[in-house]
């Protein structure tokens, strides 16, 4: 690549549709909007988007319950696509590369367009075994499950790793992560998701409605918890002395800490983060066959705001996934 942008950064439209929001409030707040197409700055890439994830963050910023003072416009994370021009410095990619990652969290934002600029270490190469609608429903989720097992509890074989909300985005990658490190997973959902769970290698499964699963499991090494409020103090009784909760919610319940150190345990919150190696280990993982999303369904960028009203409804098994065009591949 030479020390300059690539020759075809300004070639294209110069505009772009979007899924964008006037104001905080409900999914009827999304609509299309057309916006300038960005160009890539130095050590960035511009890509051409296929298909986008969508996940809780998502609905959640939309809402107003985020860090952004103002609503973000676009929205969106999760992006599979092809480069379409260069930045100053960047060597890891040319125009064309068919390409999938995640914008730095969280004001990396913007996905749910035509075209986004992101850092070229943000992404890595599309493996030719997933399609677009594949590689665009994992990377916020299937990082978010990566840092949380292996860079942070550092799963191993063997290990007893309890999954919370084992069904949804993060939960059910997370279960074909931990399996891929040797461990033995027990998972909590709804009675009609635990033949899905058990399909994705799930050791056992708990039904929460009807079982106490601060009871009914014990000895584990590592819980992941992505629901948040009296899940983090109960799991906590399920751990082994020295076992470790790992958090998806940045903020602790109350006296959280100090009952994790009476019973000898650790608490971990996490934020995903933007990560290469991370990425790659799920390209790699994928690859191989060892991760899969389960597209919960697809919808096109005009229809963006069905896709936060099924998201929000929490019946969802897997991703929901935002289409640009025609051609990106099933996903199922």
């Amino acid at each position: 690549m030479s020390d300059t942008a690539s020759d075809d950064q300004n070639a294209g439209p110069a505009t772009m549709k979007a899924a964008g929001q006037d104001r905080f409030g409900g999914p009827e707040e999304i609509h299309e909007i057309s916006l300038p197409r960005p160009k890539p700055g130095i050590s960035e890439i511009l890509v051409r988007v296929h298909a986008a994830g969508i996940n809780p963050t998502d609905w959640k910023h939309r809402a107003g319950q985020s860090w952004f003072p103002e609503p973000s416009v676009p929205l969106g994370w999760d992006v599979s696509g092809v480069v379409e021009a260069v930045g100053l410095g960047s060597t890891l990619f040319e125009p064309g590369d068919e390409v999938f990652g995640m914008l730095p969290y969280p004001h990396g934002v913007g996905s749910h367009a035509e075209y986004v600029v992101g850092p070229t270490r943000a992404f890595v190469r599309k493996p030719a075994e997933i399609d677009h609608i594949q590689a665009g429903a994992l990377p916020l989720a299937a990082l978010t499950a990566w840092q949380a097992l292996v860079d942070t509890a550092g799963v191993a074989p063997g290990d007893r790793v309890l999954i919370h909300a084992a069904a949804g985005g993060v939960g059910h990658l997370a279960v074909q992560i931990a399996k891929a490190r040797g461990a033995y997973v027990i998972g909590t959902a709804s009675a009609p998701k635990h033949e899905f769970l058990r399909g994705l290698g799930a050791d056992e499964v708990i039904d929460y409605r009807e079982t106490d699963f601060a009871e009914a499991v014990h000895d584990v090494d590592v819980v992941l918890d992505t629901i948040g409020g009296d899940y983090q103090p109960r799991s906590l009784r399920t751990l082994r002395p020295g076992g470790i909760l790992v958090s998806t919610l940045p903020r602790p319940a109350k006296g959280l800490r100090e009952e994790a150190e009476r019973l000898g345990v650790r608490v971990k919150l996490i934020l995903v983060e933007a990560d290469h190696a991370g990425m790659q280990a799920i390209a790699d993982l994928a690859a191989e066959g060892a991760l899969k999303a389960t597209i919960a369904g697809t919808f096109p960028l005009a229809e963006a705001a069905k896709a936060h009203e099924a998201g929000e409804t929490d019946h969802t098994t897997g991703k929901l996934v935002i289409v640009m065009d025609e051609g990106t591949g099933s996903g199922d």
